[in-house]
């Protein structure tokens, strides 16, 4: 049964959630239990975060390392989908809340909590993330943030933590806000807020400046079944691709985004985005497909792809249209095996090769040369069937004085 004294809270290991602790308990008499996740965003060790929270006065404090998870059940879905929000955004944060809440809701089942709270503000779409899962998977908790809720403002945190001497650092604040995990980074505000300013040399950490790229990469990605699993050879887990292709990928500068975004909240944001890795293995499962995917279903996919991505932007990973999509597009993986060999330079990863026992590329019916399968006499009356609407309705046209106007030969 559910605690009306106890909130399981997001916890980061900052100022915003740090002093959202206390803050909480003296604003609402309830004890907080601070959540933790390691998604690949690097930092902190999970000890060092689980410290801190409890000297915060959190009463518990729930850490995982959720990064196999994170890769294994949620990249790789968003992979299998192509997932590009407005086509170039690969949804490196609207793919982590619902893993997150996840966690926050088992959190608030075994600590016996009714109340979960998140540091989003008011006008992002991480709210609504949270909220809508959180609302999906347990109806019956209710959601919280103290910055959008009790408006807590950056001046108020730092008098705060410092009146009651908490254990945080005050470090000069980024210009920016920034978001990461393994799939990538998105960095927003500041400077960035006018759409006119040029990103600076020091918005990047994940790439590296594609205008002097070292020498070029090739990189051989095997698949199976829509999962990378090795890397030029040699085995790789979910996880481990997506490191190994950051990396890769990352020195060459690929995957930096600049985007006019539209948010779920309906205002326009423009957006940074580093995505390596992940535009990288997108690049090489789209062109398997090429290859494995039956015409129809491949030009349905396409469609589903693109609003597999919407959705999952809008907060609706848990909702019955993206498990039905879900359904759909796993069944679509079931011959997207084979390898995708790319050239990797200058911001740009090229496709070379691609091989695949389940390809649908037939050389014999492909080729020009000797050895042609085709029945090149069969198209005739294919021409003749596949025409034969058009033709009809011409013929209308012609009958009323409706037909297409030819323009008269003025070549002297």
């Amino acid at each position: 049964m559910a605690d009306k004294n106890r909130i399981v809270l997001a916890y980061s290991g900052g100022l915003d959630t740090s002093v959202a602790i206390p803050y909480l308990k003296e604003r609402t008499g309830k004890d907080v239990v601070a959540v933790s996740l390691d998604v690949g965003q690097g930092g902190e060790s999970l000890e060092t975060v689980k410290e801190r929270a409890l000297a915060c006065g959190a009463v518990e404090a729930y850490v995982v390392d959720a990064r196999n998870e994170f890769a294994d059940e949620y990249c790789m879905l968003a992979l299998k989908a192509n997932a590009m929000y407005e086509g170039v955004y690969p949804l490196v944060s609207a793919i982590s809340r619902p893993l997150i809440t996840k966690h926050l809701v088992r959190a608030a089942h075994q600590f016996g909590a009714d109340t979960i709270a998140h540091g989003c503000t008011g006008k992002g779409n991480d709210q609504v993330r949270f909220e809508v899962s959180i609302q999906s998977i347990d109806p019956t908790l209710k959601a919280i943030s103290p910055i959008r809720d009790l408006q807590l403002t950056r001046d108020i945190e730092i008098k705060y933590a410092q009146d009651h001497k908490l254990p945080i650092e005050q470090t000069e604040k980024s210009p920016y806000s920034i978001d990461q995990n393994v799939w990538g980074r998105a960095i927003e505000t500041g400077y960035l807020e006018d759409p006119w300013n040029a990103p600076t040399k020091d918005v990047y950490s994940y790439t590296d400046d594609p205008s002097f790229p070292p020498v070029e990469d090739e990189v051989t990605i095997e698949f199976k079944q829509g999962v990378p699993v090795k890397i030029d050879g040699k085995d790789v887990t979910p996880l481990q691709a997506i490191e190994e292709m950051n990396r890769r990928a990352g020195a060459q500068g690929i995957g930096r985004i600049d985007l006019i975004e539209d948010r779920l909240v309906g205002i326009k944001s423009r957006e940074l985005y580093e995505a390596p890795g992940a535009v990288a293995l997108i690049t090489a499962h789209q062109e398997l497909e090429n290859c494995c995917l039956e015409r129809e279903q491949h030009r349905i996919k396409r469609d589903i792809d693109k609003r597999w991505g919407e959705l999952v932007y809008d907060a609706q990973w848990y909702s019955p249209a993206v498990h039905s999509l879900n359904a759909f597009i796993e069944d679509t993986q079931r011959y997207v095996s084979g390898e995708i060999r790319m050239t990797l330079h200058g911001g740009r990863a090229v496709v070379t090769g691609r091989r695949s026992d389940a390809s649908l590329y037939d050389y014999k019916l492909a080729t020009y040369d000797s050895g042609d399968t085709f029945d090149q006499h069969a198209s005739v009356g294919f021409i003749e069937i596949y025409g034969l609407p058009s033709k009809v309705a011409a013929a209308r046209d012609v009958k009323f004085g409706n037909a297409i106007e030819v323009p008269e030969n003025t070549v002297e």
